[in-house]
């Protein structure tokens, strides 16, 4: 029986769409990929910027229970199994980023004395371990915010670490609260971008949006990876945007996943509505700080025609590859992205490149 990566990849291209400097093989839900492509670009380094790890201690704090099968891999595992699947998948590079919520949404003292455990972990149990295959975002105390920005310039600074990742709204508070001006301006500082990923929706988002389904696992499912989660950090972008944030901190780089989150989907939209409403409040259209001031990776969503419309949004220098693992298959991701038949240096910056200049690192 043939392998399913082995169809996928040997699946025909279908169709062919052109935009100004890349042509795009299209795709059904099958074919997503071109064997003599993968081939090509069977040596093309990569990095991967949203992968995650966990600890017992991590896990114990705030009360994760994961069902049976969820992750699809050992999530505790920052060793030589998990080199193995990079080594597998061709993956040179993974940021590593504690699993949701981390440190941030731990009070007071609490919060600060665990976050600074666990980046020292991160960088001498993880990073020091295989200094050539991980690097690592910072995980901050975000309920105490001054402490926060102090911690991300010792990472950086101190611990060589590439940014940071956050983790949805704390205590129902997004990032363009006045409360976290110290990170956002570290951040600037530093020349480091923050992350942000989805955060589990609050008691008050669950009745509201979510509960009542007759089946509460449908509704856990549904406010996070099944939507909900998605929906919310586009949100927070959003909020960030026409708050004002980027005028305050103009070279400020946000990176999120999921293949924008969708915002690349609702572009146009942003671009017609919201730009009449704040016309005269910000600097420059809405659209202009999606541009200028955000990435977005690849992490799960490995679809083609996702990246033909990330790319038509975002331009080439501004889409980086990622895999989400341990939840999906590295594998799996590197393979489908080295069959998507883009020309050669545009894969090159998707691949690697664009993280090595966003991030400062070399492979």
């Amino acid at each position: 029986m043939i392998k399913r990566r082995e169809f996928l990849l040997s699946a025909s291209a279908m169709g062919a769409m052109t935009l100004p400097g890349v042509s795009f093989a299209n795709s059904d839900l099958w074919s997503i990929g071109s064997a003599e492509v993968a081939e090509r670009d069977k040596d093309m380094p990569l990095i991967g910027l949203e992968e995650h790890f966990a600890t017992p201690e991590m896990m114990q704090l705030n009360n994760i229970k994961f069902p049976p099968g969820v992750p699809s891999f050992d999530i505790m595992d920052v060793g030589e199994g998990r080199v193995a699947h990079m080594d597998e998948a061709g993956l040179n590079v993974m940021v590593l980023s504690a699993l949701t919520p981390g440190a941030q949404l731990l009070p007071g003292q609490q919060g600060i004395d665990y976050a600074t455990r666990l980046n020292d972990q991160i960088r001498t149990d993880y990073i020091d371990a295989h200094s050539d295959r991980f690097r690592g975002f910072a995980a901050l105390p975000l309920t105490s915010p001054e402490a926060a920005a102090v911690e991300l310039e010792r990472c950086v600074n101190e611990l060589g670490f590439v940014g940071t990742m956050t983790y949805g709204a704390v205590n129902g508070m997004f990032l363009d609260h006045p409360d976290f001006e110290p990170v956002l301006t570290m951040a600037e500082t530093l020349g480091v971008p923050i992350y942000i990923h989805p955060g589990w929706a609050s008691k008050e988002a669950m009745d509201l949006y979510y509960d009542d389904l007759g089946d509460p696992i449908v509704s856990r499912v549904l406010s996070g990876a099944g939507y909900g989660w998605h929906q919310e950090v586009a949100l927070q972008c959003l909020r960030v945007i026409v708050s004002g944030v980027f005028d305050r901190h103009p070279n400020l780089q946000i990176i999120i996943g999921h293949m924008g989150e969708a915002l690349p989907f609702y572009y146009w939209r942003i671009g017609d509505d919201l730009a009449k409403v704040t016309k005269g409040k910000l600097q420059k259209p809405v659209q202009s700080y999606v541009t200028d001031n955000f990435h977005i990776t690849t992490s799960a969503f490995f679809r083609t025609e996702l990246l033909e419309l990330a790319l038509t949004v975002m331009g080439e220098d501004r889409v980086l590859f990622s895999t989400d693992y341990p939840f999906v298959s590295g594998i799996e991701g590197a393979e489908w992205f080295r069959g998507v038949d883009l020309p050669r240096p545009v894969k090159e910056k998707i691949g690697y490149k664009n993280a090595e200049k966003l991030l400062n690192i070399s492979l």
